[in-house]
């Protein structure tokens, strides 16, 4: 039983969990820093944060290309439904759903949400997979809030925090939602893609070694780290 993951740029993870591939937010086609390309993954799930098109650009391609299941809120489970896509599992803000070789619970997040041809997509989110007897807790697009604490609670083992700052929290309140969370160790994604989410990631590292218990992960676009 064994977790790694592979950072391919913004907010896109593609997980191995144990030999099974899970992919997040995929943003491959059109992303400066992506790493694969749609046609390259292959993942059995996709999980969703949020509608806007830097997290969702490759979901129906890949689904419609590898089958894989699509987990999202349930008006995004509506929009893809209704384009076409056949599995697709909806879950909602303190729903947990067993995917048979993971488990994953969707939390809330502050931010907005609609698809690039303004079709609605619900609440944002993040979620907390469990595999392994690890929890790992993918936070989405979102501003620092304090039920963050709550997620701290459950015991979770890696954070994964956007640090951008203008559309999501930056790195002050990142180091504040690390103290929520309490993770072992916390990766950052959704910086550096764009000019207004620049961020100095070495100096962000370095605080989270100064003023946090955690140990951060920083990856270039294509790199992988294993949970021990």
């Amino acid at each position: 039983m064994s977790i790694s993951f592979t950072w391919l740029g913004h907010s896109t993870f593609l997980f191995d969990l144990s030999g099974r591939q899970v992919i997040t937010d995929p943003f491959l086609t059109d992303n400066p820093l992506g790493a694969m390309s749609a046609d390259e993954v292959n993942p059995e799930v996709i999980l969703v944060s949020h509608a806007h098109g830097d997290h969702v650009a490759d979901v129906p391609g890949i689904a419609q290309r590898t089958g894989a299941t699509i987990i999202c809120n349930f008006e995004m489970g509506n929009y893809y439904l209704d384009n076409g896509m056949q599995e697709v599992v909806q879950v909602n803000p303190g729903g947990t759903f067993d995917a048979g070789f993971f488990s994953v619970r969707w939390t809330i997040a502050h931010h907005s949400s609609s698809f690039p041809d303004g079709t609605y997509g619900g609440q944002p989110n993040g979620y907390v997979i469990t595999h392994a007897g690890k929890k790992l807790y993918f936070a989405g697009d979102t501003d620092l809030f304090l039920e963050m604490q709550l997620i701290g609670d459950m015991g979770i083992d890696a954070a994964f925090l956007p640090i951008g700052d203008h559309f999501t929290m930056g790195v002050e309140d990142s180091l504040r939602a690390i103290e929520f969370i309490r993770p072992q160790v916390v990766v950052p994604m959704h910086y550096n893609t764009f000019p207004p989410i620049m961020q100095d990631v070495a100096e962000w590292a370095n605080r989270v070694n100064s003023l946090t218990d955690a140990t951060p992960i920083v990856l270039d676009p294509g790199g992988s780290h294993t949970l021990t």
